[in-house]
């Protein structure tokens, strides 16, 4: 039996009448099991009775369970569920020729599989025929579907590939998109490679620089199941705070939670200048002769450009501590100290993401590899730096497990370091540049090196992901929408991206469905069963069920299955990870001794578990442990990247005045906005759950003010708040705090998009999506990363009558 949220309503409604007739015999008529599932934010034992969950704990190989973990029952029982397959009705009367600009405005019709599938397969090889390879645009990105099986992008493409239709792609992510680039250039690896040990931090370090990074948050979640592990070693640097000297200083223009967990010391510097911050001190190392020369000219290239650069031989303008504190608002003698107090004790540069989300964002981890360089502390016990400390708990101990493989897409046209750098397609996109793709075919634009012509695409395939929140500009966005033939959204809610679609597909939830994935991407914790505990929802199909039923209608149904069914496919995973593990000494049980205890958990470290330092190797004997740059070395200066003559990205760090920023703000938009991580869900996951209810002002997404800023609009806590930028406008929900820079707000990314039409304001969101207010432009040439943190704004008390927030209900179905 289907289970449904209607069904489970009226089943526990009917148990609550007949609880005083029945009494004590109640419990011999329920039916109660436990299974095992995960989540990229924990792993839980779920209680289900009668075909219904009733409670989930963690796993007690959870370190740190988050909060998250607690709307589990409501993510899956909840009112945005899409309980059926849908389309537009505009769309269902004349497909392709349908008037697009209902998108989002328009009713739609339940339909059966059967119909949909048949569309959708209509659909394919309708644009194929009539517009050629290039039209199709297999979207797809996003974090939804922890599982090695069940991970919507991998599957679209499979399908896609295995019933011969082509499509264009995308590369990098909205998350990483500048540093996913800037890093094998300089360092020649990914910016997430295995992090210096946090053991080795707590035990040697003096110095932790926090620059933008908000670890203890952004931890909590993980590319595969969290073991939250780094949170031992948070614990670990706190206690050896107490007892011995060790500066913690966050440079951010928040407070964080990290910084407030460590007792830390705060630089709220003005946002996008960190880079001028860093070349100033740079400037101040290199006059006062405390750059370590030595290590310099034997492990990197290119420091004779950038030290004419930092001192003004090329621009006259010498970049020191007192030109930083104009452009940072950080006072130059602060400047000063902050330089000595790295160069006078074993220091370790923590970089978050969030910094090169912002305009030339290339340049801030670049300029942190270049200044760890002149300290010359690189391959010491605790000294260099990490970009992905804040990221599935890099730094934690490494246990030695085998790995967990998964379902493939095919065979790719381009490869990259790691899935979200393979390509597909000759036209694949920056991944923030979907927009502009949209609304620019044939256009060209040069990124990394190369020229990237924008495809004139009709069909769009969204699986598992959630583009009306992560695309900045969301009015652009909505425009761009209207654009092609055919939207395809393939999800297990009606966020705004399944309600601006033509045909929606329900998919299931973890819960729902068999799967299997490691717990701890950089610990190597344990494996976990991902167990179906309940029925579908509804009519919702696992997404290997849909794929595989399109594939069908191709005739190419057991070329997609290979002859299994998703159990079939968790147990030919788990059997790999058993042949790795006997190649390694690793013992594990039967798949059939796992599948019933549900995880197995790895206790035995690695002989560097806690005591790994990045770069020893390569600082030993860099002749024989080169780097993969082409030098071998650290890469100050890069000719590769000079040689392509951007202006916007020389071949060495550089600052750049960012398109929006305090430094040239105006009196319409006096505010700079920033849009980190938020802390109760995982993006837009979870805004839909009780989780609401712990965090949002009456209903909206909240929104961070100095309180002297606050006073001198009238505003209060608990206020709404009418926010503008040049693009556009949303409601939020006051909340008054010193932990917040003044001239600055902030509001959580990851809202889900309401928008509505305000007499005199025109359409805007009553929800608080902040990327109806961000600006939708690439890093640089080289990158094109996205640049959410480069906002300027303006807000106002609201004052007009207060419009309800209705995206958490279905929209019009007949």
């Amino acid at each position: 039996m289907k289970t449904s949220r209607r069904n489970f309503i009226k089943t526990t409604g009917i148990l609550g009448l007949s609880a005083p007739l029945m009494g004590a015999n109640m419990s011999l008529l329920e039916k109660s099991k436990k299974v095992v599932t995960a989540t990229h934010w924990g792993t839980s034992l779920v209680t289900i009775r009668n075909g219904v969950i009733t409670d989930s704990k963690p796993l007690d190989v959870d370190a740190q369970p988050s909060i998250m973990e607690k709307a589990l029952k409501s993510r899956t029982y909840n009112q945005t569920r899409v309980e059926y397959p849908y389309i537009r009705e505009g769309f269902l009367k004349n497909r392709h020729k349908s008037d697009t600009t209902k998108r989002g405005k328009e009713r739609f019709v339940r339909v059966s599989w059967e119909e949909a599938n048949q569309i959708v397969y209509e659909e394919l090889l309708r644009v194929q025929k009539d517009y050629g390879k290039d039209s199709i645009y297999a979207g797809s990105y996003g974090w939804f579907g922890v599982g090695k099986l069940n991970n919507p992008q991998t599957l679209l493409k499979r399908m896609l590939n295995t019933c011969g239709v082509n499509f264009v792609d995308s590369k990098g992510t909205y998350s990483t998109g500048a540093v996913n680039v800037i890093a094998p250039y300089v360092i020649g690896t990914n910016h997430h490679h295995r992090h210096t040990s946090l053991d080795l931090v707590a035990k040697h370090t003096d110095n932790i620089i926090l620059i933008g990074n908000d670890m203890v948050n952004t931890n909590a979640i993980d590319w595969n199941a969290p073991a939250h592990k780094a949170y031992l070693k948070y614990e670990k640097i706190k206690e050896a705070s107490k007892k011995r000297k060790m500066n913690i200083i966050s440079i951010d223009p928040q407070i964080t939670d990290t910084s407030k967990y460590f007792n830390a010391q705060n630089i709220q510097i003005i946002p996008n200048t960190d880079v001028a911050l860093f070349i100033g001190i740079a400037n101040y190392l290199y006059k006062n002769n405390l750059h370590d020369k030595t290590f310099l000219k034997r492990y990197t290239v290119g420091f004779d450009q950038f030290s004419e650069y930092i001192v003004g031989k090329k621009d006259n303008i010498d970049k020191t501590p007192k030109w930083a504190s104009k452009i940072t608002g950080i006072k130059e003698d602060e400047i000063i100290n902050l330089a000595e107090t790295m160069v006078n004790g074993r220091t370790m540069l923590m970089i978050g993401w969030a910094l090169q989300r912002g305009d030339h964002g290339e340049q801030t981890h670049w300029i942190v590899y270049t200044l760890a360089a002149m300290l010359g502390q690189l391959g010491k016990d605790g000294g260099g730096f990490g970009s992905s400390y804040q990221y599935s708990n890099n730094g934690a101990t490494l246990y030695n497990s085998p790995g967990v493989p998964g379902i493939t897409a095919g065979k790719a046209k381009s490869l990259g370091t790691g899935s979200y750098n393979t390509s597909f397609s000759t036209k694949a996109i920056p991944v923030a540049k979907v927009s502009d793709m949209l609304l620019n075919p044939g256009k060209k634009i040069e990124f990394n090196g190369e020229e990237v012509e924008f495809a004139d695409i009709k069909l769009v395939y969204w699986a598992g992901g959630n583009p009306m929140h992560h695309q900045q500009d969301r009015n652009k966005m909505v425009k761009a929408w209207q654009k092609p033939e055919v939207i395809i959204n393939q999800d297990p809610y009606w966020t705004a991206s399944s309600r601006m679609a033509d045909i929606i597909l329900p998919a299931t939830t973890e819960i729902e469905r068999d799967d299997i994935v490691a717990i701890g991407s950089k610990s190597g914790a344990g494996i976990v069963a991902i167990k179906k505990g309940i029925e579908p929802i509804e009519e919702s199909k696992s997404d290997y069920d849909i794929f595989r039923d399109i594939c069908k209608k191709f005739g190419r149904e057991k070329e997609f299955t290979e002859g299994r069914d998703q159990l079939g496919w968790v147990k030919h995973f788990y059997e790999s990870s058993i042949r790795q593990a006997k190649a390694r000494n690793i013992k594990l049980p039967s798949f059939e001794e796992f599948w019933e205890k549900g995880y197995v958990e790895f206790k035995e470290k690695t002989s560097q578990a806690d005591t790994f330092n990045y770069m020893e190797d390569f600082i030993e004997d860099p002749l024989e442990n080169p780097l993969g740059t082409p030098s071998g070395r650290i890469e100050i200066f890069s000719r590769k990247i000079a040689s392509y003559k951007y202006d916007d990205c020389l071949g060495h760090p550089a600052w750049y005045e960012p398109a929006e920023y305090l430094g040239n703000s105006t009196k319409d938009y006096p505010y700079h906005l920033v849009s980190p991580h938020p802390k109760f869900r995982l993006h837009s996951q979870l805004n839909n759950t009780i989780l609401r209810n712990v965090y949002e002002i009456k209903g909206r997404e909240p929104i961070y003010i100095h309180p002297k800023d606050a006073k001198k609009k009238g505003i209060k806590d608990g206020d709404i708040v009418l926010v503008s930028s040049k693009r556009g406008k949303i409601l939020a929900g006051a909340i008054i705090t010193k932990d917040i820079r003044e001239k600055t707000v902030l509001i959580f990314e990851g809202a889900w998009y309401d928008p509505k039409y305000i007499e005199g304001l025109g359409t805007i969101c009553v929800h608080g999506d902040v990327n109806v207010l961000t600006l939708d432009k690439g890093t640089s040439r080289l990158a094109q990363g996205n640049i959410a943190h480069t906002t300027l704004v303006t807000f106002e008390k609201y004052t007009g009558k207060i419009p309800p927030v209705t995206v958490f209900s279905k929209p019009e179905i007949i």
